[in-house]
């Protein structure tokens, strides 16, 4: 995610490269460019045929397809802004197990409580890593068991396995320890289950993309567009054909990029979630419920990305 300044000057919106998806756009960019400078050089003949195309069907074909491109960047957009909700949830559930785990057992030892509250950290770096496809082992390491860490890697899908640990502890507290009632342990397992509901949400988006179809149409219709377009502007506007072309462009296909950037935002683009920073803070948050001091805040790099 880009991390920017609440009140960014003009000079650092018309400039910055902060956020900028110019970087995966500028080839088709470049080569509309050119054939505009072309159009504009041939006065929109291709060798001695006059292409005569106007302003007017571009101006139809522009609102729609410009109405198209907001919709679907409106849906990239809610899918992104459910991916933030569901760890938001994940971070507040994670807070209620941590302080139902240190205040309604009875007689459980603190090195007991503290290994069940760091299951639920490890469950946060599990979840980020089955989302984005990587290996949990380091970030769960200071966290499991050498058996539960073992169970974890060797599963299809770890987050859900973690939950079953999960479980399988906090049912342990009330039928073998004696140390939590039953009333209070169905409260601990709505909240896993709610978890449950995280990671069920999580991965409708991730395996639900957008209909390859749409994207597919629309994908090739603002290039084709914005390849036509300088034969329908060159009897209007002239030498300044070139300029207004790329300006159409770059809105374009930066707008088709972003859309498919943020349709799953769980990846590790810049404008993606920052699933590093909100796993360290569930971490942090539990560490305090501990007493002990948190981990450090995860700070965007160089190029203020917060991943």
């Amino acid at each position: 995610m880009i991390v920017r300044p609440q009140s960014p000057s003009i000079i650092s919106l018309l400039f910055s490269r902060q956020g900028s998806i110019v970087a995966e756009v500028w080839r088709p960019i470049l080569f509309t460019v050119l054939i505009a400078m072309m159009v504009t050089w041939t006065h929109g003949h291709l060798y001695h045929f006059k292409v005569t195309l106007t302003v007017i069907p571009f101006s139809l074909i522009g609102l729609t397809l410009a109405i198209f491109l907001g919709f679907r960047n409106r849906i990239s957009y809610d899918r992104f802004w459910e991916g933030r909700r569901l760890w938001g949830e994940l971070l507040i559930v994670s807070r209620n197990l941590g302080r139902q785990t240190l205040s309604l057992p009875h007689d459980v030892p603190r090195e007991q409580q503290r290994a069940l509250i760091q299951k639920l950290a490890a469950f946060a770096y599990i979840l980020r890593h089955h989302l984005r496809g990587t290996d949990p082992g380091d970030d769960i390491d200071a966290l499991l068991s050498a058996n539960e860490k073992t169970q974890v890697l060797q599963s299809h899908n770890r987050p859900n396995v973690m939950l079953r640990i999960l479980g399988m502890h906090y049912s342990a507290l009330c039928h073998r320890q004696r140390a939590l009632p039953p009333v209070l342990l169905c409260n601990i397992d709505q909240q896993i289950t709610r978890l449950s509901y995280v990671l069920g949400g999580c991965e409708r988006i991730l395996f639900t993309p957008i209909p390859y179809a749409y994207i597919l149409l629309l994908h090739r219709t603002v290039h084709l567009y914005c390849f036509l377009l300088p034969f329908g502007l060159i009897d209007t506007v002239g030498l300044l054909t070139p300029l207004v072309v790329a300006i159409v462009a770059y809105t374009f296909f930066c707008l088709d990029a972003l859309g498919g950037q943020i349709e799953n935002p769980f990846d590790m683009e810049p404008n993606d979630l920052p699933l590093e920073a909100l796993s360290n803070a569930i971490e942090s948050n539990l560490r305090e419920l501990l007493e002990e001091p948190p981990l450090p805040d995860k700070m965007p790099d160089g190029n203020g990305v917060l991943m």
